[in-house]
């Protein structure tokens, strides 16, 4: 008997859709070879939802959300909404309320991509970004004083427990092991000036890693330094773990060293319960229903979403076909340079699944 798997559909906004269909495409296509099946439902929350009904979610999303095995998300952000009204609303709330604490970010260069990175290949640029998601400046600790007077303080305040920190480096510490390449763990922070939240974390890795992971090598980089290694030398890097706020800055960063956004995939991860898969890359209103934006970054995604689902075969197929379409058949990873369509892409990639 097959398995089953209960997938959420947010298409969202501008390109969001077109991309997640073409995602879809290729997790159907996945499934028919590796023999399981997939239970989708469309959800339609975004920028239209909230112009249409001043709504951004219903009460009833999150616990709609937590009955499904995996969210596939295409973008968030609509021209006509005022910047934070959805992001607040929609992602970091889901994120929050579904305790998604891990935001993993691979940062892997495929073949035929090109990197602004020169003479860095494939071989150089594959490793992977384990963010704390939950925590950090993103709790809305702080506020204003005096707001609008000559004399305004604004204050926001970086947040983190124990236990928020321990979770976080017991995954990477795990993911680390069950990637298997150089079992090498680098802790990324700024010991040298945030000497409160980074104490925390640089004393828990080091306990943790003692008692528990004692077969996996550990580093420390500053984050600055970080940023400028990752560019230099991204061949060092296998897992990196660091804070909310540092992973959303290099992050950023490596999905540039990897092709750009049209390429790089992330997902929010409950390892306990719903996780949720987006491409890194924005809304791109402008090329809304013009069918060439690259879809990449959504089926890899996918990718992503059947693994963490225990479809690790299917997942690397996904992987190596999206592998094979960049090194023998795309011009280009930019909208309308690619020398498909939107649609076209999503059928290669299928195809060779």
């Amino acid at each position: 008997m097959s398995k089953a798997h209960k997938i959420a559909v947010i298409g969202g906004d501008g390109t969001g859709p077109e991309v997640v269909r073409e995602a879809i495409k290729v997790l159907k296509a996945a499934s028919t070879r590796y023999g399981f099946t997939l239970a989708l439902q469309d959800f339609d929350f975004g920028g239209e939802r909230f112009l249409r009904t001043g709504e951004v979610l219903p009460a009833s999303a999150v616990s709609d959300l937590s009955a499904f095995d995996a969210i596939l998300l295409g973008a968030i952000g609509h021209p006509d909404v005022k910047p934070g009204i959805l992001e607040k609303g929609i992602l970091l709330k889901l994120r929050f309320d579904l305790d998604q604490y891990i935001n993993l970010r691979p940062i892997k260069l495929f073949p035929g991509v090109e990197t602004p990175i020169k003479n860095k290949g494939p071989a150089d640029i594959d490793y992977v970004v384990v963010r704390e998601n939950t925590g950090d400046l993103y709790t809305g600790a702080g506020g204003f004083s005096m707001k609008g007077t000559p004399h305004e303080v604004a204050m926001q305040t970086a947040v983190y427990t124990r236990f928020q920190v321990d979770r976080c480096l017991r995954y990477a510490f795990e993911y680390a092991r069950k990637r298997g390449k150089k079992k090498t763990l680098a802790l990324c922070g700024k010991t040298n000036v945030l000497t409160f939240v980074y104490d925390l974390w640089e004393r828990a890795f080091h306990e943790m890693g003692d008692k528990e992971f004692p077969d996996i090598k550990r580093e420390y980089y500053h984050v600055d330094a970080t940023c400028m290694w990752m560019v230099k030398n991204p061949e060092w890097f296998d897992v990196i773990v660091t804070g909310n706020m540092f992973g959303d800055i290099i992050t950023d960063l490596g999905a540039m060293t990897q092709g750009g956004m049209g390429i790089a995939a992330g997902g929010n991860i409950n390892p306990e319960g719903v996780s949720m898969f987006e491409p890194i890359g924005g809304s791109a209103p402008k090329y809304t229903g013009k069918n060439v934006i690259n879809p990449l970054a959504a089926i890899c995604a996918g990718g992503m979403l059947l693994d963490t689902l225990g479809e690790a075969t299917a997942a690397a197929a996904v992987e190596r076909a999206v592998m094979d379409v960049t090194a023998n058949k795309l011009k280009s990873l930019a909208a309308g340079q690619m020398g498909f369509s939107t649609t076209e892409v999503g059928d290669l990639v299928a195809a060779r699944v």
